[in-house]
């Protein structure tokens, strides 16, 4: 069932994605047009250019996220930590493969609060997750750069526990809990993006893994929300990071995947 989740998520993500949706439209429109409906086409195309300029001219992307950003406190209070868990995001294992060096891109704030806690509570009990998200790289590990990062920070490897087997969020949750065996009552925080944070803590309280939310790397700025900035390019990746999050959210609720 794991296996079809995954793929079946892969799959129809890259259907509705809005930049698929946006070339889907625009064929759509075309076709109208080829088939002699240029009344029809011409409506249609004009809709859709009007669409293209408004992700063009505002953040719409940020404007989903923030719901999600502000869901917790940055920064809670935390005392007598039992354990500190990690989710991966920043690591790029090809990367750091063919170049033997470590390679870290958008979310690298996760692996810095880590090591800043890792150092703050030095007998916390330390947990990395994440394996490969790709539905055909399965070679290359996100646990492995994650391993080779902390090493060369001087972080005591010993301390860590590296789960490399997960594809998802859900997977993150089930499959560090099996190896990690948390006790009731114990006090573990859990580090991921602040608009990733909802559906990972949803995840971890499903499988019963109490945590406390710790999220880093935000991606909004409130205060921009109505200016006007003709980069298509970054709105447009900042929608499809708030449709998938939001998607991802409410199929977890439906698979009872998330609390």
């Amino acid at each position: 069932m794991a296996d079809i989740f995954f793929w079946c998520s892969k799959l129809f993500w890259g259907i509705v994605s809005p930049d698929g949706l946006l070339v889907i439209a625009f064929a759509l429109g075309m076709g109208l047009w080829t088939f002699g409906r240029v009344k029809s086409a011409r409506r249609f195309l004009t809709v859709l250019l009007g669409i293209i300029v408004f992700i063009t001219l505002f953040p719409v992307g940020s404007w989903l996220l923030y719901p999600l950003e502000i869901r917790y406190p940055t920064h809670p209070e935390l005392i007598d930590i039992d354990g500190i868990v990690v989710l991966s995001g920043a690591e790029q294992s090809q990367k750091t493969a063919l170049w033997d060096s470590v390679n870290l891109g958008e979310a690298a704030e996760r692996d810095l609060a880590f090591m800043a806690l890792a150092r703050k509570f030095p007998k916390a009990q330390l947990v990395f997750t994440g394996g490969s998200g790709k539905l055909f790289a399965q070679d290359f590990k996100a646990a492995d750069v994650a391993r080779r990062l902390f090493k060369e920070q001087g972080l005591d490897l010993t301390r860590i526990i590296f789960e490399s087997e997960s594809r998802n969020t859900w997977e993150n949750a089930y499959l560090s809990k099996r190896l990690v065996q948390p006790k009731r009552g114990e006090k573990w925080v859990l580090i991921t993006t602040g608009w990733h944070m909802p559906r990972a803590a949803g995840a971890f309280c499903q499988v019963g893994w109490n945590v406390i939310p710790y999220p880093v790397d935000f991606a909004t700025l409130p205060e921009n929300f109505w200016s006007v900035d003709w980069d298509l390019a970054e709105h447009l990746r900042q929608l499809k990071i708030a449709v998938k999050e939001w998607l991802g959210r409410g199929v977890y609720k439906l698979t009872g995947k998330s609390c």
